[in-house]
Order: C-alpha cells, then sequence, then structure tokens
C-alpha cells in the first residue's frame, strides 16, 4: 500500500473538509456545530462513534481484522476568541472567534486517516482509537474525556499526534519536528492578591502600600528561574498581568498579578509553585501587608517515549526525506494538553511546519487574527498518521 498516493486521492476532501471547519470556529467545551460536522463525516465513512464531554468530545473506532493493540490518534478540534482577518473566502462566520492555531487543519487531516484506515481494516490487526478533543485551548478538554473513559474500552497502548502551523521558525515549511523525552513544557497558572491598606497618595506612611509590595514580589518571582533552578532545566515563570489602582493620587487596598509557569519535568514544575507562596508570603509579611494566592496544575510536560518515537521516525521515513525530518535540540516552552494522554499511554507528538508564507514573506503566528495554513502540506499529516498506524499496528504491506 503506497500511502502517499492513498492520501493524495483525498487530498481534495481534507482541504475542504478543513475549510469548512475554518468557517464554524466554535470555543471551549463547547462545539456543537463542530462536533455535528465531524460526525456527519464519519457517519459518511461507516466508523462507528461515541460523544462525550455532553457531546463536543467524539471517540470513533475502526477494527482490524483481528484482534489486537490499540493506537488512539488525537485532533483538537477547538478556536480562539480573536476576530479573523484573514480575508480568506472561508472565513470564520462567528464574530469574535477563529481558528487561529490551525485545530481546523488537525480535525481536517486526522478525519483523511480515518477514511483512508476504515477503507483498508483488512491491511491490520488491532484497533484504532480516533480521538477528537474539544477544549484544548483552555480549559483543556483532554482530562475530560479521560475521565470519562475515552482511553478504555478497547484500552490505549498507544498514542500519536501533531500539531501544525509554524511552531518553530526554523523548521523549513513541508517538514516535521520531533524529540524524544520532553517535547513541550507543562504550563501553569497563578492568582496572586496583595492586600494592604488604601490610603492618599500624598500620605503613604498612613496605610500599607500594595502597588510597591507586588512591584518586590515581581522582582522576587524572577529570582526563583534565575538563581534557583540548573540553567541546563528549561523553566519560565512570567508574571503577564497587573491590575490596581483607579487614581493618581489613591494608593488602593490591593493589587493582582497573574501569570503563568513552564517547566519541563514534574520536580521543577512542583518547586517553582512551592517558592512562589514562600516567595509571596516573605515578601508580604515583611511589609506587613498579606496576600491569597490561587496556583492552577494545567496542563503536565508533553513527554514523547522513546521507543514509539523511534517507530513514529522510521514510518516518516517513509513518507518524507530526511532532511524533512528535524530533531529538535530543545522542548517548546509552550503547552498542550495531549500530554494527558500521554501520561495514559506511550506515544509520540510531533510538529508539522505548513504555515501561510505571504507574497512579502510574511509569517503570521499563532493565535493572530491573520493565521493561516498552507494547505498544500495537510497530506503530510495525514500520510504520517496512516503510515505510523500501519507500522506500529503490523500490517501486511
Amino acid at each position: 500500500m503506497n500511502v502517499i498516493e492513498e492520501v493524495k486521492k483525498i487530498e481534495h476532501d481534507i482541504i475542504k473538509w478543513r475549510r469548512d471547519l475554518h468557517k464554524i470556529p466554535e470555543l471551549n467545551l463547547h462545539l456543537p456545530k463542530t462536533s455535528k460536522y465531524v460526525q456527519d463525516r464519519l457517519t459518511e465513512m461507516g466508523i462507528k462513534f461515541h460523544t462525550l464531554v455532553n457531546g463536543s468530545a467524539i471517540v470513533a473506532l475502526i477494527e482490524g481484522n483481528r484482534k489486537g493493540k490499540t493506537l488512539a490518534i488525537r485532533g483538537d478540534m477547538d478556536a480562539l476568541p480573536i476576530q479573523e482577518e484573514t480575508g480568506l473566502e472561508f472565513s470564520s462566520e462567528h464574530s469574535g472567534c477563529m481558528h487561529a492555531c490551525g485545530h481546523d487543519g488537525h480535525t481536517a487531516m486526522l478525519l483523511g486517516a480515518a477514511k483512508i484506515l476504515n477503507e483498508n481494516k483488512d491491511k491490520f490487526t488491532g484497533n484504532i482509537k480516533l480521538l477528537f478533543q474539544p477544549g484544548e485551548e483552555y480549559p483543556g478538554g483532554a482530562k475530560p474525556m479521560i475521565d470519562e473513559g475515552a482511553m478504555e474500552n478497547p484500552k490505549v497502548d498507544a498514542v500519536i499526534g501533531l500539531h501544525n502551523g509554524a511552531i518553530n521558525e526554523n523548521i523549513l515549511p513541508g517538514s516535521i519536528a520531533y524529540r524524544s523525552g520532553c517535547m513541550m513544557a507543562s504550563m501553569d497558572r497563578f492568582l496572586i492578591k496583595v492586600i494592604g491598606k488604601g490610603c492618599h497618595g500624598a500620605y503613604p506612611q498612613l496605610g500599607v502600600d500594595p502597588i510597591v509590595v507586588a512591584s518586590e514580589i515581581v522582582l522576587g518571582l524572577q529570582k526563583i528561574v534565575s538563581r534557583e533552578i540548573n540553567t541546563n532545566i528549561p523553566s519560565i515563570l512570567s508574571v503577564c498581568k497587573i491590575n490596581g489602582g483607579f487614581s493618581q493620587n489613591i494608593i488602593p487596598d490591593s493589587v493582582e498579578l497573574e501569570g503563568t509557569v513552564r517547566a519541563t519535568d514534574p520536580e521543577t514544575r512542583n518547586f517553582i509553585a512551592k517558592r512562589i507562596e514562600e516567595v509571596v508570603k516573605g515578601i508580604t509579611t515583611a511589609a506587613r501587608a498579606s496576600y491569597e494566592i490561587e496556583y492552577d496544575f494545567k496542563y503536565p510536560p508533553v513527554i514523547n517515549d522513546e521507543n514509539f518515537n523511534s517507530l513514529f521516525l522510521e514510518a516518516a521515513k517513509k513518507i518524507l526525506k530526511n532532511e524533512n525530518i528535524i530533531e529538535m535540540p530543545t522542548p517548546v516552552m509552550g503547552g498542550e494538553d495531549v500530554a494527558f494522554f500521554l501520561e495514559k499511554a506511550p506515544g509520540t507528538f510531533f510538529f508539522l511546519s505548513n504555515p501561510r508564507i505571504h507574497e512579502n514573506g510574511k509569517i503570521y503566528p499563532h493565535h493572530n487574527s491573520k493565521f493561516d495554513l498552507d494547505e498544500s502540506f495537510f497530506y503530510v499529516g495525514t500520510a504520517l498518521f496512516v503510515q505510523t498506524a500501519l507500522d506500529y499496528l503490523n500490517i501486511k504491506n
């Protein structure tokens, strides 16, 4: 079976599915139109499925010619709260909502793999489980799917997924990037409320200034990463939002700081979380202020399994030239909740470089109102899904 030839036969379908989905972007865990669209395509293909997460998540199953292992292929489906400015003929029909991260491409490529694998069930043993996931951007849809049994009946033995677009500017279009071990960092969120005592700006001695205390906390938090963590372990702590005060001559009662923590291993992740509160407690106590803190452990690190990665790379060599298969030297510090699936079963998450390159050479990044994809490389993602599935499930060629 020539996988590329089979994918090329349905390339126009994959592109059409992507464009249809691009018109109807939806947010978070509520994807009624998107989910129905995918369900309709699966029904046309004759693939069995059921829904989870109030109908927005879909788990489909393709059974091979004999019992065997189960490979899950994951595609996320949600969009972002952004007003689209691409000017595409198939632009978003939902005001203030856009597929600005390429999840429409992920879903279309997975539908393509579903069609080909379903039409070639006689060529593999075991099962293909298709995981169409909501809420990757927020608040996370992988864990609710797992909690509702997505990785069971049949139990998933391995997982594969991808992210398309321009994840790394050094990866040429049409190429893929991979890494064994940590592929992407964890993603956590913190909210700190610094509580002082408001007073007139001309008489600060009568109050406790939370703006000054918050400023000291921002500087103190930066020292956690720069002075307390091994520099060979990638990690980030960023305060991204400060909110407090309402007049030029009034010291407010409180200030809020909100930010993100990224880490590439659980030990560092837990250490940073612990140290944040210790630093905040120490500074506020010294300043006669108090605090409230929320720390949300959101997505764990994305960890690729070394053995499955090796199998994936051998499959990739059947689809791409060696120069188009790039090993990343370090993890990406962005987060992805595919990590929850990879905690439950070994597997690989890889990047496909396919940004739309405009006439002036401009590439708009993910989460930008002009973000777009080069559809001519969708076949690569679908082909890699199919070839990996065939190889993993010991297909007869």
